[in-house]
C-alpha cells in the first residue's frame, strides 16, 4: 500500500515541531517507520542520531519489525524504545555522575510492594488499615509533587540517612540497593540532565530528530523530557490522537498535545481499519467532546453489516446471544480469533465465560497474572539479580531460603540488623560474617559458592546457559519439578526461550550481557507476549488500545457501568469525556461487525434498574438495528438518570462543603476540610503533613 498525500506529507516533515493528530486505523505506525526510513536513507541521518519513543515494548518491536526491511539492518538499534528503555539506557551511562553504580536494579511493583512492607513494618503501620499498594501510590504522588527536591534530600549517597517517616525509610532502603522504580527512571534522567551541563550537551548533540508514537498518553514529566533532549536542535515530531487518551487517571496529559504549538500540523483522517457504519457510529459519539483537536474519520471501504444494538432482557440471556453468535460464525468458517469482547470493568466477565464454557468456546482472558510477575520467574530472576550484583536486599530475600536453607525468621533480623548497623548489603553481611556461629551453615557456605561461581561465568555463558546452570546447581529445577503445576515448568522453559530471542536479538550490538537482560526484562509485561490466535479474546478496553478483530462485542454498556458514574462523580467534564474516549477506542477496535451490547436487570452496586448507556443515545436514530425488544421508558430512563447525575454534580459544585468533610486529594491523600474561601472559591484543607487551599475540582469527597 502506498503512502496517502497526507501520509506522505509527515514522512517528509522533517524539521522543527510537526504535530500529527493521527485517528483510529489512520496507520500511523506505516508512517512513523517509513519517516525514519526517509531520515535514514534520503535525508542521511544516521539512526544512532533518531530517537525513536513508542509506548509499549510491543509496539516498539512492531517498529523495529518494520523498519528492518526498509533500511540496513545495522540502522535498527535500540534507540527504538519505550521512554522507561530510554531512560534505562541513559541512565547506564550517566548515573555514575550521582554515586550510583551503573548495574543499578529497576524494581517492579512486586519488589515496591516488598520494600513498602519493610518500611511500613518498623515504622509500625496497620497493614489492615493501609495495604502496601496504597502506601506506594503515596510513595509515588510524593515522588511525583516535587521530583528533583525527592532525589536531593533522599536518594543521593551523600543524603542524610535519617528517616523520620515510612515514605523517607522506604526511598532509603531504595538507596541502599540502588534500587529504581518506573517513575525514578524518568526523575533520575530528567535530575542528570538538569545538574550536569556536560550530559546534557552530549545527549541533546548526540539526538538531533525524536519520535514519539501515541503522545496523547505522555504525562507532564514525559513531556519535560521531550523539550530537554531537543532542546538543541529542536526537532520534535508527535503522533498521537487525542480522542484515544484513555490514561489521565493514572498521570497522562493529553491537553499538553492538544495545546502543542507546531510549526507543521498535519490530520491523518482516512481509516484503513472500519467499515463506513462503523466509523459513522464513533464519529457521531466523539463529537460531543469539547476538550479534543476536531476531525471525522472516513473510509473508502465498503460497509459489510448495519452496526447492532444487543438489548437482552438479562445480562444471562446477553451473554448466552454472544456465545451463540461465535459458535454459529465460526461453523460458518470464521475462527475464534476474529472475535474480541471488551468491557469497561473486569467483573463483567463471568456470565460470558460461563456462556463460552457451556458451548466449549476456546477463550482467554487478558489481565491475569503478568508472565514476569509470576513467583517460579521471579526466583529465578532473583537469582541472577543476586548474580548481578550484592546490593540486592529484595532478592537476597526471596531466595535465601528458596530451596530451603535453614535460614529462618530469627536468622533473617540478625543478618539484617547487623547489615542496618554496617550500612551493607544482607549479601556483603552474611559475607562478612559467615564464620558468625549463627550463619556458619554448610547451606549458606554452600549459597555463596554457588553465587560466586555463577558470577564467574558471567560473560563466559550466555544468559540462557547460565540461567540452565543455576535452576540444576541451585535445586530450584528439583524443586519444580515436584511441584504439582506443571505449568510452572512450562513458564520456566518460556524465560530461557525469552533470554534466547533476547541474545539473537543482540549479537550485532555485542551487549547481550546479564545486566542488560534484567533490565530489558524489568520494563516488559504480559501482554508485550501474548498471542491467542485460537481463541476468543476477552479483555478490558484499556487493553485492548492499539488492537483490531474482525468482530467486536462491546458489553456492558449500562448507564453507570459504563460511563461509570464514579469516574464522572470524581472528575466531572474530564471524567465523562474519558469515558467518552474510552467508547470511542471500543468501537474503533471493529474492523467489519460490531455488536454495542447491552440488558435490562439490576445493578449489583445498589440495585437500581439498570438502563442503557448514554452512549447509545447519542447515535443518531435508525444508525443502529437493535437486537430484542427495547422499551422506549428505558430510553427515558436513560435520559432521567444522566439528567439526576448533572443535577447532582451542579448542586454539590455550587453548595460549599461543610467544615470537617473529609475529602481526599491525589497527591496529599486524605484531610479534612477546614474553611472555604468564597472569593477564592477554594478550600482549606488539613492533612496529615500540611495545610494546603485548594480548588474544589482537584478534591473527592470521601
Amino acid at each position: 500500500m502506498n503512502l496517502n498525500t497526507r501520509q506522505q506529507q509527515a514522512v517528509e516533515a522533517t524539521e522543527g515541531r510537526v504535530r500529527v493528530i493521527a485517528g483510529a486505523g489512520s496507520g500511523k505506525t506505516r508512517v512513523l517507520a517509513h519517516r525514519y526510513a526517509f531520515l535514514a536513507n534520503e535525508v542521511g541521518i544516521s539512526p544512532g542520531n533518531i530517537l525513536c519513543l513508542t509506548f509499549t515494548n510491543k509496539a516498539a518491536q512492531e517498529m523495529k519489525r518494520r523498519i528492518s526491511t526498509m533500511v540496513d539492518r545495522g540502522s535498527v538499534n535500540d534507540f527504538i524504545c519505550t521512554i522507561h528503555s530510554f531512560c534505562a539506557k541513559f541512565l547506564r551511562k550517566e548515573i555514575y555522575r550521582i554515586g550510583y553504580p551503573r548495574n543499578f536494579t529497576i524494581i517492579d511493583e512486586e519488589d515496591g510492594k516488598a520494600l513498602a512492607r519493610q518500611a511500613m513494618q518498623e515504622f509500625g503501620i496497620d497493614r489492615r488499615k493501609t495495604t502496601a499498594e496504597r502506601f506506594l501510590k503515596s510513595v509515588a504522588a510524593y515522588k511525583g509533587y516535587e521530583p528533583m527536591q525527592y532525589i536531593q534530600k533522599h536518594l543521593l549517597p551523600c543524603s542524610s540517612s535519617e528517616a523520620p517517616d515510612a515514605t523517607v525509610r522506604y526511598l532509603r532502603l531504595q538507596l541502599k540497593q540502588f534500587a529504581l522504580d518506573y517513575d525514578d527512571l524518568l526523575y533520575f534522567t530528567l535530575y542528570i540532565l538538569q545538574h550536569f551541563d556536560d550530559a546534557r550537551k552530549y545527549w541533546t548533540e548526540k539526538i538531533n530528530y525524536v519520535m514519539v508514537d501515541e503522545v496523547q498518553d505522555c504525562t507532564g514529566d514525559d513531556w519535560k523530557l521531550l523539550h530537554a533532549i531537543t532542546e538543541n536542535h529542536g526537532n520534535l515530531f508527535v503522533v498521537g490522537d487525542p480522542d484515544q487518551a484513555i490514561y489521565e487517571w493514572r498521570g497522562a496529559n493529553p491537553k499538553i498535545f492538544v495545546d502543542f504549538k507546531a510549526h507543521t500540523d498535519i490530520i491523518l483522517n482516512e481509516n484503513y481499519r472500519s467499515t463506513p457504519d462503523i466509523l459513522e457510529v464513533a464519529n457521531h459519539i466523539i463529537e460531543h467532546n469539547h476538550n479534543r483537536v476536531k476531525k471525522e474519520l472516513f473510509t473508502v471501504k465498503l460497509n459489510e453489516r448495519q452496526v447492532v444494538h444487543l438489548h437482552a432482557k438479562s445480562d444471562k440471556e446477553e451473554a448466552a446471544f454472544i456465545a451463540s453468535r461465535i459458535d454459529d460464525a465460526v461453523k460458518e468458517g470464521m475462527g475464534y480469533g476474529d472475535f474480541a469482547i471488551l468491557y469497561r470493568s473486569s467483573f463483567l466477565s463471568r456470565q460470558i465465560e460461563q456462556s463460552l464454557l457451556k458451548l466449549h468456546i476456546p477463550y482467554s482472558v487478558w489481565g491475569g497474572v503478568r508472565f514476569f510477575e509470576r513467583k517460579e520467574i521471579k526466583d529465578v530472576l532473583s537469582y541472577l539479580r543476586i548474580v548481578a550484583t550484592d546490593n540486592d536486599d529484595l532478592s537476597f530475600r526471596r531466595i535465601i531460603n528458596l530451596p530451603a536453607r535453614k535460614f529462618g525468621d530469627a536468622s533473617l533480623k540478625a543478618l539484617s540488623a547487623i547489615a542496618e548497623e554496617e550500612d551493607t548489603s544482607l549479601m556483603t553481611a552474611l559475607r562478612n560474617h559467615i564464620d558468625d556461629k549463627r550463619f556458619s551453615k554448610p547451606t549458606l557456605r554452600n549459597f555463596l559458592k554457588l553465587i560466586d561461581d555463577a558470577r564467574a561465568r558471567v560473560g563466559i555463558m550466555p544468559v540462557s546457559e547460565l540461567t540452565d546452570w543455576i535452576l540444576k546447581e541451585s535445586g530450584l529445577g528439583d524443586l519444580y519439578r515436584t511441584d504439582e503445576e506443571e505449568e510452572r515448568l512450562e513458564n520456566l522453559t518460556e524465560l530461557i526461550n525469552s533470554m534466547k530471542e533476547f541474545e539473537e536479538g543482540r549479537i550485532d550490538e555485542g551487549d547481550a550481557d546479564l545486566t542488560s537482560y534484567l533490565q530489558e526484562i524489568a520494563l516488559y509485561t504480559n501482554a508485550d507476549r501474548s498471542n491467542d490466535s485460537e481463541r476468543v479474546r476477552m479483555m478490558t478496553i484499556h487493553q485492548s488500545k492499539g488492537l483490531e478483530f474482525p468482530e467486536v462485542f462491546v458489553i456492558g454498556l449500562t448507564e453507570g457501568i459504563f460511563p461509570n458514574h464514579r469516574a464522572i462523580r470524581e472528575r466531572r467534564q474530564d471524567g465523562e469525556e474519558e469515558e467518552r474516549r474510552l467508547m470511542y477506542v471500543a468501537v474503533t477496535r471493529a474492523e467489519r461487525m460490531l455488536w454495542l451490547c447491552e440488558s435490562e436487570g439490576y445493578m449489583n452496586e445498589n440495585g437500581a434498574l439498570k438502563f442503557p448507556s448514554r452512549f447509545l443515545s447519542e447515535v443518531p436514530e435508525g444508525m443502529l438495528r437493535v437486537e430484542g425488544k427495547l422499551d422506549p421508558v428505558l430510553k427515558a430512563g436513560t435520559a432521567g438518570l444522566v439528567s439526576m447525575l448533572n443535577q447532582e454534580l451542579c448542586e454539590d459544585g455550587e453548595k460549599p462543603w461543610d467544615n470537617g468533610t473529609r475529602v481526599s486529594h491525589k497527591i496529599f491523600g486524605e484531610g479534612v476540610i477546614e474553611g472555604y474561601d468564597a472569593s477564592a472559591k477554594s478550600y482549606k484543607v488539613r492533612f496529615n503533613a500540611s495545610t494546603r487551599n485548594l480548588l474544589p475540582h482537584v478534591l473527592t469527597r470521601l
